[in-house]
């Protein structure tokens, strides 16, 4: 299973617990393949490095950045040739987008509300953690 995740779950599962969390968990057990982009983990690193974030975590959120780059070690960086212009409400979002479809991802999981609006882009369904974790059967 192909997926591509947004910034903001890998946020949301390396400091805080709650289903983004779960996902991370599963897929450091599970064979997925994360499928990520340059642009994605020039993004991955600006936000995961931010002061703002590293203020609000503890000693134990930031050692789950550990566990995150074990995951990442395994992703597959992919070089995106087609540029899509979907998200209108935010076009920064559509590196997830071009990333998946590159990859033939199955899936992009999100919290972001326009990429979730979308709900499918081709055959990739664009899906919260929650959604992801119910139909993953898992």
């Amino acid at each position: 299973m192909r997926i591509v995740l947004d910034t903001n779950v890998i946020v949301s599962g390396t400091f805080w617990s709650g289903n983004s969390f779960k996902l991370l968990n599963l897929i450091e057990l599970n064979n997925f393949t994360i499928i990520v982009s340059l642009p994605i983990l020039k993004e991955y690193n600006k936000i995961i490095s931010s002061k703002e974030i590293l203020n609000k975590t503890t000693a134990y959120q930031q050692a789950r950045v550990g566990s995150l780059s074990k995951i990442l070690s395994k992703a597959i960086l992919v070089n995106p040739k087609e540029k899509i212009s979907i998200v209108k409400e935010d076009p920064d979002d559509d590196k997830f987008i071009e990333a998946a479809t590159e990859a033939n991802a199955d899936y992009i999981i999100s919290q972001d509300k326009h990429l979730l609006k979308i709900k499918k882009y081709k055959n990739i369904k664009i899906l919260t953690p929650e959604e992801f974790l119910q139909t993953s059967n898992l």
